[in-house]
């Protein structure tokens, strides 16, 4: 049965990243995450106003920032099948380590943190 009130395969919430570099964004989720375009939405003179993102299970919506709508930063976690190697694709792709994966005592995961170009913080895991 078809619902009515938001796509199939798309979660109630959705992180909404307002940056300055979008295509940039976009281009780092992809060669950190392999995420993948759902839709995007450019102005007439070539900015994205929307884009969608698809990460595993879940969609993350941005566009390029504005005089309307300033550039945010947000922290997320995101749970990846292999934390080191995740985390360091990002490191390669040139976000500013916080917080090299380690396990802690009492934590099913082993977590990693870094930001990117815009700011925003990521938390990685993956339970062990």
């Amino acid at each position: 049965m078809k619902n009515n009130y938001k796509p199939d395969g798309y979660n109630s919430v959705s992180p909404y990243f307002v940056v300055d570099g979008a295509q940039k964004l976009i281009d780092l989720l992809k060669q950190i995450f392999d995420a993948e375009e759902l839709r995007r939405y450019d102005t007439p003179d070539g900015n994205i106003m929307h884009a969608e993102l698809r990460i595993d299970d879940s969609v993350l919506m941005m566009g390029n920032s504005s005089v309307q709508y300033p550039p945010n930063q947000l922290m997320l976690h995101i749970y990846v099948k292999d934390v080191d190697q995740t985390f360091q694709k990002a490191i390669d792709a040139g976000c500013q380590s916080v917080e090299k994966p380690k396990e802690r005592e009492g934590d099913p995961d082993r977590r990693g943190t870094f930001k990117d170009f815009a700011g925003n913080t990521w938390s990685i895991s993956t339970q062990n």
